[in-house]
C-alpha cells in the first residue's frame, strides 16, 4: 500500500515529496519594493498559498476578487503570494495590475520562472498550497468557475482552495489534493 501511495503522490503532485531540506531558496522581489523567499513559511503560519496568475489573462483576472475574499479570510494562519511568472513582465507592470485591480496578496515577479518550475504549476490562475515542511498539500484551481478554458458557469460549486486552507487549519489531510486548473497557460514555461 505505501508503494502505491508513494507512486500517486509521485505522479499527481509534482512537488509533494520535496522536504525543507531540498526546497530551493528562491528570492523574488514584491510589489512592496523588497525581495521575498515565497518558498519559506513564515512562524506561526501553516502554510504559504501561490497563485499564478496574469495581467493578460481575462481568466486569471476574473478570479482576483475570490482571490481577495480568500486571502482576507485566511491570512491570519497562511502567506499569499500572487506570483508573475511572465518572462518580458517588469516589475512595474506587476505593481500597475496589482493596484488597478486591488489585488490583495503582495504580488512577486519571477520572470526566470523558478516557482512554476519547482511546483510544476502551468496555468493562470493556478494554486499551490505549500506546508511549512516544503510538501505541496494542494495545487489546482481555486474553484469550479470554469469547467473548461473558456467554459465558464454562471458561479462556482466547488470551494477547492477553501476547503483545502480548512483542512490544513484543522490538522487534516486535503481530501482532493489536486484538481486541474482553468485559464491561460503561462507564457514561455518550458
Amino acid at each position: 500500500m505505501r508503494f502505491l501511495r508513494f507512486f500517486a503522490t509521485l505522479f499527481l503532485l509534482p512537488g509533494a515529496l520535496l522536504n525543507a531540506a531540498e526546497t530551493p531558496v528562491i528570492s523574488l522581489p514584491g510589489t512592496d519594493g523588497a525581495e521575498h523567499q515565497p518558498l519559506k513559511v513564515a512562524e506561526g503560519k501553516k502554510g504559504v498559498v501561490l497563485v499564478f496568475g496574469s495581467p493578460f489573462c481575462n481568466t486569471s483576472n476574473t478570479f482576483l476578487p475570490e482571490l481577495n475574499a480568500i486571502a482576507e479570510a485566511y491570512e491570519d494562519r497562511f502567506a499569499f503570494y500572487l506570483v508573475h511568472s511572465e518572462k518580458d513582465l517588469e516589475l512595474t507592470q506587476v505593481m500597475e495590475h496589482k493596484e488597478l485591480l486591488r489585488v490583495r496578496p503582495l504580488a512577486l515577479l519571477d520572470t526566470q520562472q523558478l516557482l512554476a518550475k519547482h511546483t510544476g504549476a502551468k496555468i493562470t490562475p493556478e494554486a499551490v498550497l505549500i506546508s511549512p515542511a516544503g510538501e505541496t498539500l494542494y495545487q489546482g484551481r481555486i474553484n469550479d468557475l470554469y469547467l473548461g478554458p473558456t467554459k465558464r458557469q454562471r458561479k462556482a460549486t466547488t470551494a477547492d482552495l477553501r476547503d483545502a486552507l480548512d483542512a490544513v487549519a484543522a490538522g487534516q489531510p486535503v481530501k482532493v489534493p489536486r484538481t486541474e486548473a482553468m485559464g491561460c497557460k503561462i507564457a514561455g514555461l518550458e
